[in-house]
């Protein structure tokens, strides 16, 4: 894959590049801030941007806003933000911008787990929704037993946790010590239930529908 690499930590962003480079995609860019995120993005069309939220001149959100500018104007390039930190007003934000190409929102943290890290860019990059783990335990534990998810019976929102994180149902069969075929049924029941955009892949409607809770 063709990836622009925007962070302004130096150390960060040169390990970023040489774990991505070992593992064959072509770094067409790597930068330290947003303005020049959105310049190389526009001149070299790659497949996936590598994000930090927080960059120069203020550090609050300006790789988050550069992410929004890009998928408007370039809906098929796919985005993986970076945070230090599980921010509710990210994920609102992440969420809002869906269509398009895949999204992804992980820590920094995750970085260090390079397997894992490497499959949730591979996923995002084929179009699919991958949050952070712990955003989704942190969301869990903030959101309300109401709205479309108060449908859904605990194991349903067990298996919807771990769409959410990006699994496969095999995966998710394996985590939960159920065979796939139960798997299937539960997000059967899942996809049954829940208010889907009848637009888009139900799977990442799904999961879409459980983060904005």
């Amino acid at each position: 894959m063709r990836i622009v690499v925007a962070e302004d930590a130096a150390l960060l962003r040169e390990g970023l590049v040489r774990i991505l480079e070992r593992a064959g995609h072509e770094i067409v860019a790597a930068v330290a801030d947003g303005q020049a995120l959105l310049t190389y993005v526009a001149s070299t069309a790659p497949d996936i941007v590598i994000t930090d939220i927080r960059m120069p001149p203020t550090h609050t959100d300006e790789g988050l806003r550069a992410a929004a500018i890009i998928r408007a104007e370039h809906p098929g390039v796919a985005i993986m933000l970076l945070s230090a930190y599980v921010a509710d007003a990210y994920v609102g934000d992440l969420l809002d911008s869906a269509p398009g190409g895949g999204i992804g929102y992980l820590l920094k943290d995750r970085v260090g787990h390079v397997r894992d890290f490497l499959d949730s860019v591979d996923r995002v990059a084929a179009g699919g929704t991958v949050v952070d783990g712990e955003v989704v335990r942190q969301l869990v534990r903030r959101r309300h037993a109401d709205g479309p998810l108060a449908t859904l019976t605990d194991r349903e929102r067990e298996v919807l946790a771990l769409m959410a994180e990006g699994h496969t149902n095999n995966a998710i069969a394996g985590k939960l010590f159920v065979s796939e075929a139960a798997v299937r049924k539960h997000i059967g029941n899942i996809f049954a239930k829940l208010p889907l955009d009848p637009a888009s892949d139900r799977r990442v409607s799904a999961v879409l529908t459980y983060l904005r809770g």
